[in-house]
């Protein structure tokens, strides 16, 4: 479990991508917010394109950015942020990508809203297909 402190660092620094976000087809902001093992984090917004395919959401990325920032990618913990009335998990795309690095890291959704989901990867995306089904 991740401390009180790392969630309000990741949930600023969602919040602050979130305000960044590039949504004006959806005009649905999301931030989110990755923590390595190290100890170091990595925000991300969502970035949608008139081509609706080409769109990014913000998990990914905040995982891609993780990437080519040159920090080891192993992910403890992700924190996904919208400034709505209920939280939203992250979608089916984002949970394989986040399984790439952090199989069972904790997912915690936090919004405007009271309510809060806090779960982790493995049992958002159950028997996941990822890098040790290639070994």
């Amino acid at each position: 479990m991740i401390s009180d402190d790392e969630i309000d660092r990741l949930l600023a620094a969602a919040k602050e991508a979130a305000a960044r976000a590039y949504c004006p087809y959806s005009k649905f902001r999301v931030g989110a917010a990755v923590l390595t093992e190290s100890g170091a984090i990595v925000a991300g917004c969502n970035v949608e394109n008139a081509s609706y395919g080409l769109t990014i959401c913000a998990e990914r990325n905040a995982v891609f950015r993780l990437v080519g920032s040159g920090e080891r990618p192993e992910i403890r913990a992700v924190l996904i942020y919208t400034p709505t009335t209920t939280p939203t998990a992250p979608c089916g795309a984002c949970r394989q990508v986040l399984n790439e690095f952090g199989p069972s890291c904790e997912v915690v959704c936090r919004c405007d809203g009271p309510d809060e989901i806090r779960t982790t990867l493995d049992k958002l995306l159950p028997s996941a297909f990822g890098p040790r089904n290639l070994s």
